[in-house]
């Protein structure tokens, strides 16, 4: 297949991005790598996006806080974004792997560590679960690197211009492996423990599908997280938007921090230049000329610039979202690990409850983060910083009150993880902060989710919102609302399809060889 067979035509020699989150600097990178002029306008005062900062100072100290997404998988995408401009990932920061990935723990009391490591992972499964969920782990292993290696290159790391564009035999390849059964059923045929089938199909939920009804195809996200493995930055996620912009900014970008765009000047077809200004301002706008702009907003708010939404058989659903709460409290006396997924004894209830009726989990699974595990200078000594998520309805669905519901959530929350063993029940945090469906949609995101558009059927590969623009040539869209999808590893992806939607696809292949190849099985 021809990829990215659509480019943007006329000069491009001056490219303005709009936003300075992970898509739109892995657009910058790539497009300075290509010989264009780059300008980033980002209204935060800081780059990185929906990957946010935030400190807490109390009486033990500074507590550096990961507003955003707190796992970070595929770092050789990373990679291919810094050597766009001659650089690598470890020239900008240090990446940790995470072993185990995740410590998942089971309301039976038992639990499981994820382990990229095919040998450690299998004597685990095979320690707590038995040799039959030790075969069965070996070929669902299998089973997700081959679904990998079909998918990546031809329906991931791809412009898709029609849905023809997917004809050809990896899409028959992908059929065989059941790429458009259903992820549940098909982790289950595999694996007999029901632990397990939860450990290789929750992620299903970052797409904003139950498992039982999400495509196999969408098993590409347990591979990322339990084959290819989990990493972390030192000086907590935030540190990848920051070196990003700073190799942008070495290799001649110019970026504007602190500045909302406000409109776009268009003519013939083509926008001319970038309107914006101060944020939270009405000050009268700067204007920068351009010869081709990439938008990174939320779907909405790029919609709303370019003056119109796409045409679609259907409105756009949206994942469902998340309840987040971080917390200081004293350090742990017992060991306690990087991740750990903490599942309620329900699980299919879970999904309909969140996603189809609204309401909250009335036995709740969570992600629990504590990042001083693995970097104990982002919090002070003696003391722990831990955040919580709990997914829940997304603001079309659900009707909760949460300026009125979130502290006694939240305080609901910590009751669940003293239960389970995961905090100590006699200790009070010394300082919380929540970030609810509200704070997400005050910070424009649609229906309060920071996970955008869910991947249903209709929503995957080219039936997702395209990042080219109709009526307007040269602008080109970019993040977790467009192709191909929500999390880093896609994020990353759409910033630079972008960018060879204006520059064209590398000759040397560069870009492609490192991302594109598996983990051994």
């Amino acid at each position: 297949m021809t990829r990215g067979k659509a480019r943007i035509p006329g000069r491009t020699d001056h490219v303005v991005v709009v936003g300075a989150g992970l898509a739109g600097l892995s657009a910058a990178l790539h497009l300075l790598g290509a010989g264009r002029r780059v300008t980033i306008v980002e209204r935060d005062p800081h780059p990185g996006g929906r990957a946010g900062r935030m400190d807490v100072t109390d009486a033990h100290g500074t507590h550096l806080l990961d507003t955003g997404p707190s796992v970070l998988t595929m770092p050789e995408l990373l990679d291919d974004a810094f050597a766009a401009v001659g650089e690598s990932t470890s020239d900008r920061m240090e990446l940790v792997r995470i072993d185990p990935a995740y410590r998942a723990t089971f309301a039976d009391g038992s639990a499981i560590s994820v382990h990229q490591d095919p040998g450690k992972m299998e004597q685990e499964v095979r320690t707590v679960c038995g040799p039959d969920a030790a075969a069965g782990y070996r070929r669902l292993r299998t089973w997700l690197s081959d679904l990998y290696r079909v998918e990546y290159s031809t329906f991931i790391d791809a412009n898709l211009d029609s849905p023809l564009d997917l004809l050809g035999p990896q899409l028959a390849r992908l059929v065989a492996l059941g790429g458009f059964g259903r992820l549940g059923p098909k982790v289950a045929s595999m694996i007999p423990d029901e632990r397990l089938r939860r450990i290789f199909s929750f992620q299903a939920l970052y797409a904003g599908v139950a498992p039982e009804k999400a495509l196999g195809a969408y098993g590409v996200i347990a591979y990322m997280d339990t084959i290819a493995g989990v990493y972390f930055p030192r000086g907590g996620m935030r540190e990848i938007g920051s070196a990003m912009a700073a190799a942008a900014q070495a290799a001649g970008a110019e970026i504007h921090l602190g500045r909302e765009v406000t409109g776009l000047d268009r003519s013939g077809g083509r926008v001319r230049a970038v309107r914006h200004r101060a944020a939270g301002t009405w000050d009268g706008p700067d204007r920068i000329e351009c010869d081709a702009v990439v938008l990174t907003p939320e779907l909405p708010v790029s919609y709303r610039l370019v003056g119109h939404a796409p045409r679609r058989p259907g409105k756009i659903r949206w994942a469902p979202s998340a309840f987040v709460v971080h917390a200081g409290l004293p350090a742990p006396t017992a060991e306690h690990f990087h991740h750990t997924i903490s599942f309620g004894g329900e699980w299919s209830r879970t999904f309909d409850e969140i996603i189809d009726r609204g309401e909250l989990m009335s036995d709740p699974s969570l992600l629990i983060t504590r990042p001083g595990v693995t970097d104990p200078a982002l919090q002070p000594a003696g003391r722990e910083l831990i955040s919580v998520l709990a997914p829940c309805p997304n603001t079309e669905v659900g009707e909760q009150d949460w300026a009125r519901l979130g502290p006694a959530y939240a305080e609901e929350l910590f009751g669940v993880l003293a239960g389970r063993g995961l905090v100590d029940p006699d200790v009070e945090p010394s300082w919380t902060r929540l970030f609810t469906p509200d704070d997400w949609a005050a910070a424009g995101m649609a229906a309060g989710t920071p996970f955008s558009a869910a991947h249903t059927l209709a929503q995957t590969g080219p039936f997702r919102p395209r990042n080219l623009v109709r009526g307007l040539e040269n602008v080109v869209l970019a993040g977790c609302g467009t192709t191909p999808g929500t999390g880093i590893p896609p994020v990353l992806i759409s910033g630079r399809l972008a960018a060879e939607r204006i520059a064209g696809t590398p000759q040397d292949g560069r870009v492609r060889r490192s991302a594109a190849r598996p983990s051994p099985v």
